[in-house]
């Protein structure tokens, strides 16, 4: 599969094409093949390749790989704070004495290992922030090695694109391409006081700070779940009630499967729409106190899917469900338990 270009699907049971892009490998990309865009637009893209490739997801599978990646990573880190399937940050200043060149041959041997182990490449940005690492990790990929040292990243930062910054999305970057900024070096010239006009003092503050390189954020021990969800393509559009709620009280069930296999209960309930034109909407709530009880699940989910539904107009294509704010179960923890 390396020289053709591959994409991941999520099929739906709709035929052969319907379903979205979960991922797409480099080569595909060059044709304008992305995530969340729909398996036939995909297709289009790249009908001058017949050797395209679309693969099925394996969640399971990629859940494993990641664990073991994971563990690689856990064994080189001071501190490991996971993100998400393919990301983690590694605080490593004790472990290196604060010596890039150790901190360098430490990356590389983490590179090695998981090469070795299970045979992925991986992408890795060393600095002294978050936030700097995250966009050096970026800078090389795939397979890249980055290493900026505190003296070096304004001018790291200086020639690249405003877009590079975590939270500056398509939107943003358009308002400033109409202020004809483009760069991290243009952005600089904008004080702080007219960011927070534009886009509010949390949003310009950040910004403000991004460019110039500075976050304070330290690297700290997550849980890997932060949160439990469950998403399905409908048998059909549809903003009809009864079909949606038969749905969603199916995939309460398989969330709540989950939440009972780990020991958890939640806070926070949310729904999640894709709608007819692949626009997202959605809904959540916070619980006045933790539960793991099935019935309360539904019944706030269902609650969220009707205060939806008094204002939607577009059908719906996906539905999903998500539990958060997570916490082991206790002992007679929750009332619930005594039923």
């Amino acid at each position: 599969l390396k020289t053709k270009p591959v994409c991941v699907c999520v099929f739906s049971d709709r035929g052969a094409d319907s379903g979205a892009i979960a991922t797409a490998n480099y080569t595909a990309r060059k044709y304008g093949v992305k995530s969340g865009i729909p398996i036939s637009f995909a297709k289009k893209r790249l009908e001058q390749r017949n050797d395209a490739v679309f693969l099925p997801v394996d969640f399971e599978y990629y859940s494993k790989m990641t664990e073991k990646a994971m563990e690689i990573m856990k064994e080189n880190a001071d501190i490991f704070e996971y993100v998400g399937r393919d990301e983690a940050y590694l605080d490593v200043t004790k472990r290196v004495e604060e010596n890039y060149e150790k901190a360098s041959h430490l990356a590389q041997q983490i590179k090695n290992r998981i090469r070795a182990k299970i045979k992925l490449s991986c992408s890795i940005g060393v600095s002294s922030n978050k936030l700097i690492s995250k966009i050096a990790s970026d800078y090389q990929k795939p397979d890249g090695l980055t290493i900026i040292e505190p003296n070096k990243i304004e001018q790291f930062l200086k020639p690249l694109n405003i877009r590079v910054i975590p939270g500056i999305g398509e939107k943003t970057e358009q308002r400033f391409k109409e202020m004809n900024l483009e760069t991290i070096e243009d952005l600089k010239k904008i004080d702080v006081f007219t960011l927070n006009k534009e886009f509010g003092r949390k949003n310009g503050t950040y910004m403000y700070n991004a460019i110039r390189g500075i976050n304070s954020e330290p690297v700290k021990e997550k849980e890997e779940s932060i949160q439990y969800s469950k998403i399905t393509t409908l048998k059909k559009d549809s903003k009809d009630h009864k079909f949606l709620l038969e749905n969603l009280q199916e995939l309460c069930k398989q969330v709540h499967d989950v939440i009972k296999k780990n020991n958890k209960m939640f806070k926070s309930i949310g729904i999640h729409f894709v709608q007819s034109d692949l626009t997202n909407k959605s809904k959540s709530k916070i619980l006045r106190n933790s539960t793991n009880n099935l019935e309360e699940l539904q019944k706030n989910a269902e609650q969220l899917l009707l205060d939806a539904l008094d204002s939607q107009t577009m059908t719906i294509r996906r539905l999903g469900v998500r539990v958060a704010d997570l916490t082991e179960t206790k002992e007679q923890s929750d009332i619930t338990n005594y039923f």
